[in-house]
């Protein structure tokens, strides 16, 4: 260890948002750091800064505007020196960082799986004709009404607990959440059925935890070179390239997912209209080392196929 010790006096301060599967992540992150260089607890602090997403609960996340919405004021606050790193959900995280700022470190990726989660059914099939469906990602809402035009997609904010509370007062008969999150929090009780992929591409990055920090802090490179997910950054190359292109946000329905096999990485993608009436794909493979050529490739072919103006 060649930089500074991180102490109970002078901790290494991580940021986060508040909420249960945040603390989750990063509590994870420490967990993972203080194992990598035989750490005590105290030596690390979590720092939880709230974000406009999470202050915002009464309107739909398009209404809001803008991305950065889960992550703008944790990067203030790395760049103005309160935190050491910021732990994120890859998936809310935009393409492109802050001056300043360097989103080079992932964990191993948890189940990149949407889960069906319904107090009475067990599949989309199981809904009757009109059931109300609650969602507050654009994508799940096109890929859903793609599949069951009839069915009432409702909106749906709030964390995991939140939106299990809303199931069990009858604001709706199912909902969707991430398989990563609920085994992060070790939600075994909630009724859910894993989507496979063929059935709901997850959206760019499910499942992933990434962690920024200032590009000139060469203390927090070395401590977090230890604990990089080497595959995790080979996937997320591809698919973010995919999603750059796009010029994707929690705004746009976009789903993608990279998978590595031996060699070779698969690179699935697709663009919904918001109501699901149009669905474009696509499914490639190659090298790992082309993943990031290959999201370029997709996003441009998918593109010129919707036409100008499609999202």
């Amino acid at each position: 260890m060649t930089f500074a010790r991180p102490t109970p006096a002078s901790p290494f301060n991580i940021g986060t948002r508040g909420s249960p599967l945040a603390l989750a992540q990063a509590h994870e992150t420490r967990a993972r750091l203080m194992a990598a260089y035989d750490l005590p607890e105290d030596a690390f602090a979590i720092c939880i800064i709230k974000v406009t997403g999470d202050a915002i609960q009464d309107r739909p996340l398009k209404e809001i505007g803008g991305k950065g919405l889960f992550t703008r004021e944790i990067e203030e606050a790395l760049l103005d020196g309160s935190i050491d790193i910021a732990v994120h959900s890859m998936k809310d995280m935009p393409v492109e960082q802050p001056g300043g700022l360097l989103l080079d470190t992932y964990l191993p990726r948890e189940d990149v799986r949407d889960a069906f989660v319904s107090l009475t059914a067990k599949g989309l099939s199981d809904l009757a004709e009109g059931a109300t469906v609650g969602t507050s990602s654009l994508r799940r809402r096109s890929q859903l009404l793609a599949q069951r035009p009839d069915l009432n997609v409702v909106e749906f904010r709030g964390n995991v607990q939140t939106r299990l509370r809303k199931l069990n007062e009858g604001v709706a008969e199912a909902t969707f959440l991430a398989m990563a999150g609920l085994n992060r929090l070790n939600m075994t009780d909630v009724p859910r059925t894993a989507i496979d992929p063929d059935e709901m591409l997850p959206a760019v990055a499910q499942g992933a935890i990434g962690i920024e920090r200032r590009g000139d802090d060469m203390r927090a490179a070395e401590m977090l070179a230890a604990i990089h997910d080497g595959p995790t950054g080979q996937r997320l190359a591809a698919e973010r390239s995919f999603l750059a292109h796009l010029d994707g946000s929690c705004e746009t329905p976009i789903g993608g997912l990279a998978e590595l096999d031996g060699g070779s990485l698969r690179l699935r993608g697709e663009i919904l209209r918001t109501d699901g009436t149009a669905v474009y794909s696509d499914d490639v493979t190659g090298a790992i080392e082309d993943g990031a050529e290959m999201g370029r490739v997709m996003a441009e072919k998918l593109l010129a196929q919707a036409g100008p103006g499609f999202f």
